[in-house]
């Protein structure tokens, strides 16, 4: 644990706390699209440090191959806010998204993208790394481990 000079943890260390507990909740959604039958992907808008915004896969319950977590979680943080534009939002997903959601979230200008396990089939930074917002910052890897178990299990379950 990085620690300033009187054991105050430092800021880095609180972002990722932070990170981490916010994660946790997207994970709780992914869980909960796992129960369902959806691929366990879960994610939550948080604004001003707290959660404006949660959802998971519903393309399965609403046979929609738009209704990613991703696309839920934005359309219900703009309604929540009242506007199209997430510019002070983080979002947090347990899988890097794909080009479709990364085209929303840079059109809805979020300032911050926090994923778990990355996508190395269908994820934007090999297909659409310039899909995002110019001056979104991107922080890769939280919880990783959790976000790609949750994944593989479900999928060795339908193998």
């Amino acid at each position: 644990m990085t620690t300033t000079n009187n054991n105050i943890p430092s800021e880095e260390e609180k972002q990722r706390k932070t990170d981490e507990q916010w994660m946790r909740r997207a994970l709780d959604e992914a869980r909960m699209a796992y129960e369902e039958g959806e691929i366990p992907v879960g994610a939550v808008v948080v604004c001003k440090n707290r959660i404006i915004a949660s959802a998971h896969n519903l393309t399965e319950t609403l046979t929609d191959v738009t209704a990613h977590a991703e696309m839920q979680a934005i359309t219900a943080a703009a309604n929540t806010l009242g506007g199209k534009y997430l510019t002070d939002c983080t979002l947090y997903v347990t899988v890097e998204p794909c080009t479709m959601c990364a085209g929303a979230i840079g059109w809805a200008q979020i300032g911050r993208i926090v994923y778990g396990a990355s996508d190395e089939k269908r994820g934007f930074s090999e297909y659409a790394p310039k899909a995002l917002h110019p001056r979104a910052i991107v922080v890769r890897g939280v919880l990783e481990d959790e976000c790609r178990e949750l994944m593989q299990h479900f999928f060795k379950e339908r193998r």
